[in-house]
């Protein structure tokens, strides 16, 4: 396992709440874009997902935050996917300042939805195995 695949965001002025701090809402954001690129870095579109008929869902998500971010912050939002046996995996997603102090930690649990019948699929590894072009950035 290497590197995590990360993705660099700069903090928005309409992202920032009443105190001037990253909105904790968009913090969530920022973790969802950071999956959907990983998933784009391994060669998996939205459009690829849904026409196999399924997408990854959020089960569970805890975020920890260490230190603020203001508007035009840089921030590294790293993407692991831990995986195991069974029907769901493992998120692991660090935010980093580009200067490297921690900012915030989400660890999470995901599944992988079969769309027509509502039910996670047994093994999203497999799945996601078959889909990536490039598994690299999945871990698989």
């Amino acid at each position: 396992m290497g590197d995590p695949f990360r993705v660099r965001i700069t903090v928005r002025g309409y992202e920032l709440d009443t105190q001037g701090h990253l909105n904790q809402a968009v913090y969530l954001q920022y973790a969802e874009h950071a999956r959907w690129e990983c998933l784009r870095a391994a060669g998996i579109s939205q459009d690829q997902l849904l026409a196999t008929g399924v997408g990854p869902v959020a089960l569970e998500v805890t975020l920890r935050y260490l230190r603020e971010l203001r508007g035009g912050d840089e921030v590294d939002v790293t993407c692991e996917f831990r995986w195991g046996e069974g029907k769901t995996f493992q998120l692991v997603q660090d935010y980093t300042r580009a200067d490297g102090t921690a900012v915030a930690a989400l660890t999470g649990v995901g599944g992988l939805l079969d769309l027509s019948a509502r039910r996670l699929v047994a093994d999203p590894r497999e799945r996601f195995r078959a889909l990536a072009a490039d598994p690299g950035p999945l871990d698989l």
